[in-house]
């Protein structure tokens, strides 16, 4: 795959009107047109920051294709397991041990996220680093 992988974080940003990111989430979007990705927990948690309409946006921008969005089989729940628990000192949620599993199922390393802070320290199968894509001045965590 290329392209970026999307974490919760980013989405917030685009969809909830009055984040102090959007702008810059938007700006993003319009200078740079490679292909997105992000897996469903991370659509899930994201709704969780979102009022109705920014729920709705969001579905309707999937389902316009503007991003791929790929389920988790169960049978990659054992690596995630595999990384909740590597990273328990982090208290790593499913979603970001997700992306992790996802990472390393497409090769795809380039990550948006403001999460910069977890993404710098978790590390793709192989022992590779996430490489996270600069779009709002980068800060520690959300």
């Amino acid at each position: 795959m290329t392209g970026a992988l999307v974490d919760t974080g980013f989405l917030v940003a685009l969809f909830r009107r009055n984040d102090r990111l959007r702008s810059a989430a938007r700006d993003y979007l319009r200078e740079h047109t490679h292909g997105l990705a992000t897996v469903s927990p991370v659509i899930v948690e994201t709704c969780l920051f979102l009022d109705a309409r920014g729920k709705s946006d969001l579905l309707e921008w999937v389902i316009r294709g503007a991003i791929a969005v790929v389920d988790v089989p169960v049978d990659a729940y054992p690596e995630i397991k595999a990384s909740i628990n590597k990273y328990a000192d982090r208290d790593i949620d499913f979603a970001d041990a997700a992306l992790i599993w996802f990472a390393a199922m497409s090769g795809c390393r380039s990550i948006l996220t403001v999460d910069t802070r977890d993404f710098s320290i978790l590390r793709i199968k192989g022992n590779k680093r996430f490489e996270v894509v600069p779009w709002a001045g980068e800060r520690k965590g959300r």
